[in-house]
């Protein structure tokens, strides 16, 4: 089953499930533990939120960096409107532009971060998106990758945050993914997965640059 044809009811609260964290850590520890990233974005960068959903990510960074310019892009249509709306009521419509785009079609505006907040397990085609942010990432820039705290093997899952994101994954991620085609890189994808998709899409360099109990959070570069 697709994503977008779910009750709309769960794209609410899926952007109710994900932004308190995005809010807590996103600006304070995420964004700073990226290489040289915190001060391009301070300076004025070029940022892509690749499968934004309703945009809260987008709007918490244009919020914090207010010199950068944001571009967000899902392609779920109802999504995108709501997006556009939670921008505009935001204040920051004149440095965000939301647009419907594939990931692996997102256009090459030479972006100094691109973003996957926890979004890049449940694609159709992951590898094509890393392959389009190779394509499309400045010199110097860097893919931030957040995804739900996990481990390799299955049972380093058994427990109360393993439970509910495996639960989840299950019933909307990987059915997403396998409806179509895709690699459904596991009910909760490990970093293993994750690394090879990244690495195989054409970036040199994979790390785990911090994490916090529910995310991992991942920097790839050229």
């Amino acid at each position: 089953m697709l994503w977008g044809e779910h009750d709309p009811d769960l794209f609410i609260g899926t952007e109710r499930f994900f932004r308190p964290g995005y809010s807590a850590h996103l600006v304070s520890t995420w964004i700073p533990s990226l290489t040289g990233i915190e001060e391009k974005l301070k300076a004025g960068a070029r940022v892509a939120d690749v499968g934004c959903g309703h945009a809260a990510s987008t709007i918490i960074m244009a919020q914090a960096y207010p010199n950068s310019r944001f571009w967000a892009f899902d392609n779920h249509e109802a999504s995108v409107k709501h997006a556009r709306e939670a921008v505009e009521a935001a204040g920051v419509s004149d440095r965000v532009k939301v647009e419907t785009a594939s990931a692996q079609d997102i256009p090459d505006n030479k972006y100094d971060l691109i973003c996957y907040f926890d979004c890049l397990h449940d694609m159709g085609d992951p590898l094509g998106a890393c392959k389009r942010a190779a394509e499309v990432l400045a010199e110097g820039g860097s893919a931030l990758i957040v995804e739900p705290m996990a481990g390799n093997k299955v049972e380093e899952n058994f427990n109360t945050i393993g439970r509910t994101f495996t639960g989840a994954s299950t019933l909307c991620c990987t059915a997403n993914s396998m409806a179509l085609g895709g690699p459904a890189l596991g009910a909760v994808a490990s970093e293993d997965s994750i690394r090879e998709i990244v690495l195989a899409g054409g970036f040199k360099q994979f790390r785990r640059a911090t994490e916090t109990p529910f995310n991992r959070i991942f920097e790839a570069r050229h």
